[in-house]
């Protein structure tokens, strides 16, 4: 059983001027309040990965939690947790960014990773690639590699995908938003 990208973005709700006038904000609690869709989303990205060869999901703060905690339970994978600054109580590496909003600083444990490890990294969704380029920072800061980026949605006009795939690094995602649309 499969559900195409209409049936995802049925379930994303689109929240204007949030969290600040002028953003349009793509919610998908109300993917995850559907059983079904959580299930089919969840299934979705567990077939594309059954097979790949990759060692760890790193999992985005925090909805990226979400789906990147159920996809390492389903595949057997070790989690990575992708923190906002002062949220890890070991020894990190923090890595600065920009935000559609402002800095921010991502940190993870420092021991987390090792030589040679490779990464499928899950969040919610790519929009400039702020988030995830830090990440991958860190994960190559660590000696491991990115195998590849994962998000429900794309806002490809934001540039983020764009902005991975210039470093390299692939992306996938379930469905995608432009500006314009409701």
């Amino acid at each position: 059983m499969t559900f195409d990208a209409f049936d995802i973005k049925s379930l994303i709700r689109t929240v204007i001027d949030f969290p600040k006038p002028g953003v349009i904000f793509r919610d998908i609690t109300p993917l995850f309040q559907s059983p079904r869709a959580f299930r089919l989303t969840a299934d979705s990205f567990a077939q594309r990965y059954v097979e790949a060869d990759f060692t760890h999901i790193g999992a985005m703060d925090a909805r990226g939690f979400l789906i990147g905690s159920i996809i390492a339970y389903q595949l057997n994978k070790p989690l990575i947790l992708f923190r906002k600054q002062g949220k890890l109580p070991a020894r990190v590496l923090a890595e600065s960014y920009q935000t559609e909003y402002g800095e921010a600083f991502l940190e993870v444990h420092a021991d987390s990773l090792g030589n040679g490890d490779s990464v499928l990294m899950f969040d919610d969704l790519i929009a400039t690639g702020g988030t995830l380029i830090a990440a991958a920072n860190l994960v190559h800061r660590i000696g491991a590699k990115i195998f590849e980026v994962a998000a429900i949605i794309d806002l490809p006009e934001l540039g983020g995908s764009q902005r991975l795939e210039d470093m390299k690094i692939p992306t996938f995602f379930l469905t995608q938003f432009t500006l314009t649309e409701p």
